[in-house]
């Protein structure tokens, strides 16, 4: 049986893999949000200008 001290190494590789491709994810999330809050804002800016 392997000790709690041999796979160590292997499962932090494992838990800070797994943080990075989450944090990724969430990156890559906020960015299409503040892409999709940019586009919107735009178009509601042309709206209102041409009710004016």
């Amino acid at each position: 049986m392997i000790g709690l001290g041999a796979e160590s190494p292997e499962l932090l590789h494992h838990l800070l893999l797994d943080r990075a491709i989450k944090v990724v994810i969430v990156a890559v999330a906020l960015g299409i949000l503040a892409f999709g809050m940019a586009a919107l804002w735009r178009r509601a800016g042309r709206a209102k200008n041409r009710l004016d």
